[in-house]
């Protein structure tokens, strides 16, 4: 009987394309590796919150120099350190020295790209939210307020330093966007946009840098634009981008040519989603369009990073990604006609809409 388990047991358990480390040892089972994912995010936020990136980016240092500078313990900073490199985070020199690599790169706060922000908000909140899926799961509800007793957005109001990391982590992500929204969508024609939600201006600020004849309001929360304002001066760009505070379900400002809505869509569920799109259609002129920067989720039964980011929006705010026929519905009962698609070279497309 044995005999007969055996090779059904090997494959079952260490299937015969598992990747092999350097040292020629098997890696351990596909699911295995997946469901120990997290060891490797905590380990990635944990350098983050210590800044190890920054210490590296002159040169190498020894773990006892990056623990003197951190005020972590050496030995314990070494074994982080050693997992990491195991796996291209961080370079291993030497016997005790640790260096940036090109992953490591992105972790520095002061350089183009940097993910510094957004990787310690994904290993603060967003991941004691996710540690309660099986709640959002059993209930429907979003487990972030299951543990924090808050919902998402109530919560930051509440705690800066929270709040700090999440919206720093947005304009991390937003940062990035921009060139591939640029790239891919032609703003002929538009002369005033209105970014809905748009946190401390990245997006908005890199489409006017890079189209003289536009001017631009970033348009979100009281604490939101405030934070956006002590970070720059409220005359970005020659004095074509303000920041106006409001509440998007109340109304948004009037007559601009485009409204912009970056990764804002899938922060609700439809109703409040509806409400959000209505009341852009009433700030609407005869010639305004509607712009949703968002994930679209594909029908087929493919791999796509759209199916886990619904997940964490489950689990956040109750929010959710979107198939087109999804965002048909969501326009369609906002009173819009969806008139096209654009993809980019992000996993986002802009969705445009005009007035129906």
């Amino acid at each position: 009987m044995w005999a007969e388990m055996k090779p059904l047991m090997k494959d079952r358990l260490f299937p015969a394309k598992s990747a092999t480390t350097k040292e020629g040892n098997p890696s351990p089972p596909n699911l295995f590796q997946m469901t120990t994912g997290y060891w490797i995010s905590q380990a990635i936020y944990v350098a983050a919150k210590l800044g190890i990136a920054d210490l590296l980016k002159d040169e190498p240092q020894s773990c006892v120099a990056l623990a003197t500078a951190t005020g972590a313990d050496a030995a314990s900073l070494f074994r982080l350190m050693r997992a990491l490199a195991s796996v291209g985070v961080f370079s291993h020199v030497g016997t005790d020295c640790f260096a940036l690599s090109s992953l490591a790169e992105s972790l520095q706060t002061e350089v183009r790209g940097s993910l510094r922000a957004i990787v310690i908000t994904l290993g603060e909140i967003h991941y004691q939210a996710c540690g309660n899926l099986l709640h959002s799961v059993q209930t429907g509800s979003p487990a972030f307020n299951h543990v924090y007793g808050a919902s998402l957005f109530d919560y930051l109001l509440q705690h800066v330093d929270a709040a700090d990391a999440f919206n720093q982590g947005m304009a991390n992500v937003a940062s990035m966007l921009a060139y591939a929204v640029l790239m891919a969508y032609d703003f002929a024609g538009i002369s005033s946009i209105v970014d809905i939600g748009g946190g401390q201006g990245e997006l908005l600020e890199t489409i006017v840098q890079f189209n003289p004849d536009i001017e631009g309001t970033v348009f979100d929360t009281a604490s939101t634009i405030q934070r956006a304002r002590r970070r720059r001066s409220d005359n970005a760009w020659d004095g074509r981008c303000s920041y106006v505070t409001g509440d998007f379900f109340t109304s948004v400002p009037p007559g601009a040519d485009a409204y912009l809505l970056c990764g804002v869509i899938h922060d609700w569920d439809d109703s409040r989603a509806v409400k959000i799109l209505r009341n852009c259609r009433r700030a609407m002129t005869t010639n305004s369009r509607v712009l949703l920067v968002d994930m679209i989720v594909p029908d087929a039964a493919s791999g796509s990073f759209s199916k886990l980011l619904d997940l964490n929006m489950l689990v956040m705010n109750g929010g959710r990604e979107r198939t087109l026929a999804e965002f048909r519905a969501l326009l369609d009962a906002a009173d819009y006609k969806l008139t096209r698609i654009v993809t980019t070279m992000a996993p986002q497309s802009v969705i445009e809409a005009v007035a129906s």
